[in-house]
């Protein structure tokens, strides 16, 4: 290596040593933080106060009687605590996000830009409707934009998540149940490929729940299905694609049985984003279906989301949908419909879902992402999607198990099991091993119907660098794995904490934290 022109020879220093202990217990950049409780105590305040009984008898009597028992911090101090500790997060800023079923893609800059607007991100929803038209325009064109990209009659956007949406659906399903006379169907059944939250969305709308079955495939049983159709039958809640990165290719067929039996079809929108612009599931005859913005439609994960799970609904079941709902009158004038008696656009609603009318922020990010896309952009994110997913799939088939690829493409996730793995190696040791690699673990154990299930979903957003990147760690642990690499056993190595004892975490939960008499932490 040259010196520079002060004759100064830049080196690396080889390590030959163990790194040595600091007194601190941070290493370089990694800091170690302590409990929030462990840097202030309720005898300090980051606040002056005046002495005296500022507060009078202004409170009725309701002065506080004992200390808080909160930490006093200073402004300072409070900052760094929890920027210290968002320095231990993983982020989709920071890398390749591979969770399954979570459609972990980047969340483009401009959306954020637009949400930040002041006329979007100031409004109130109780300002009048003439102060708010751009606001009321934005959640219209939206809606009008879902209820396209789906094949649907209508859809309801107040809901603010994508259970909240599943359980919007299933109340309109029992509102059409009702209307019709047939309150006494109280059965809906759920393939074992179905999301985890269907059937708790239907045991808590008054529903019992029935399993479906799975094909050696990964795909809903049809036979099983029509077998078990009868009159005591609301409703069959479907994903498509499933969890196991399938699309369901009877899907049609599937909601013919349904109709011709007197139920409605529920889909979960969740895996959206595999077939968003190449199918629209009203023409596969799809009665609800919510759609998570904060999956297909790159609104944020965390930070102010999800926050907003619109629910399209068929023509069968529009009239059911919730309010409040936006009209547009033909002087471009735009209306709130909020109660059932205004005109009669919308007598048989079930209700409300939320006080208000929705999550702007999400609205506006969503809006600005389909926008930014148009129709042949967003086709080709489902295209990318599924191109993504595949060459993942593919990619590391012969390091790990994948129980359906014999079958042919998957769509938006690759799907992995811990089969081949040696006794004593399992899922969760691939999955630390890869948080010492840099990376957020792949969704674990899930889908059930696959023993030691690793879902990977890579989404559109990565380059093949990328992609190339997360597939030769991934690897390199498998290896590991089945090399019977005992080091995997205690890993993350390099993480801020260690392993922990899962089982003893989960039965034992240290939840309080107090100081004793001798001024020592303590559970």
């Amino acid at each position: 290596m040259a010196p520079n022109q002060s004759g100064w020879r830049p080196e690396m220093t080889k390590r030959d040593h163990e790194a040595p202990a600091t007194f601190t217990g941070n290493r370089a950049l990694m800091l170690e933080e302590p409990l929030i409780f462990e840097i202030g105590d309720d005898k300090t305040t980051g606040v002056d106060f005046a002495e005296g009984d500022v507060a009078g008898d202004r409170l009725g009597g309701l002065t506080r009687k004992a200390p808080i028992g909160l930490p006093g911090l200073s402004e300072p101090e409070t900052v760094r605590h929890y920027t210290r500790l968002s320095r231990q997060n993983y982020a989709i800023d920071l890398g390749l996000f591979p969770l399954g079923s979570c459609t972990m893609k980047h969340n483009p800059r401009l959306n954020e830009r637009m949400a930040r607007l002041p006329g979007f991100a100031d409004v109130h929803p109780l300002q009048p409707v003439d102060t708010v038209q751009g606001a009321l325009g934005v959640i219209n064109e939206l809606a009008f934009w879902l209820i396209d990209l789906t094949g649907m009659h209508g859809v309801a956007m107040s809901p603010k998540a994508g259970a909240h949406g599943e359980l919007c659906g299933i109340l309109c399903i029992k509102a059409a149940l009702e209307k019709r006379g047939q309150g006494h169907r109280k059965v809906i059944l759920v393939p074992e490929s179905a999301h985890g939250t269907n059937p708790a969305t239907a045991a808590f709308a008054g529903f019992t729940v029935e399993d479906i079955p799975a094909t050696v495939e990964g795909r809903v049983d049809l036979d099983a299905l029509k077998a078990r159709l009868g009159p005591d039958v609301a409703a069959v809640m479907i994903t498509n694609p499933n969890t196991c990165g399938l699309f369901e290719r009877d899907m049609k067929a599937i909601s013919d049985a349904v109709h011709a039996a007197g139920g409605y079809v529920y889909c979960d929108g969740a895996n959206f984003n595999a077939i968003v612009g190449r199918v629209r599931p009203g023409d596969l005859g799809v009665d609800a279906m919510h759609i998570n913005l904060h999956k297909t439609f790159s609104t944020p994960h965390g930070g102010g989301g999800p926050g907003s799970g619109p629910v399209v609904l068929s023509e069968a079941l529009s009239p059911f949908g919730p309010l409040p709902f936006t009209a547009r009158y033909e002087d471009g004038h735009i209306r709130l419909i909020e109660e059932e008696s205004v005109g009669d656009d919308h007598p048989d609603s079930f209700g409300r879902m939320t006080a208000f009318h929705g999550q702007m922020g999400m609205f506006t990010r969503a809006l600005t992402y389909i926008l930014s896309h148009g129709a042949d952009g967003l086709k080709q994110v489902a295209e990318d999607a599924v191109l993504n997913a595949n060459y993942v799939l593919r990619s590391l088939e012969d390091v790990l198990d994948a129980p359906f690829g014999p079958s042919g493409p998957c769509m938006h996730e690759a799907l992995f099991s811990d089969e081949g793995f040696p006794q004593g190696f399992s899922t969760l040791d691939v999955a630390k091993g890869l948080i010492d690699e840099g990376f957020h673990p792949m969704t674990v154990y899930f889908p059930l119907v696959v023993h030691g299930a690793m879902l990977v979903e890579p989404t559109e957003t990565e380059s093949k660098a990328a992609l190339d990147q997360f597939i030769g760690a991934l690897r390199s642990v498998a290896e590991r794995a089945k090399a019977g690499d005992a080091t995997l056993k205690s890993a993350p190595h390099y993480a801020p904490r260690a392993r922990l004892d899962e089982t003893l975490a989960a039965r034992k939960p240290r939840l309080v934290w107090k100081r004793d008499t001798m001024g020592q932490a303590a559970e």
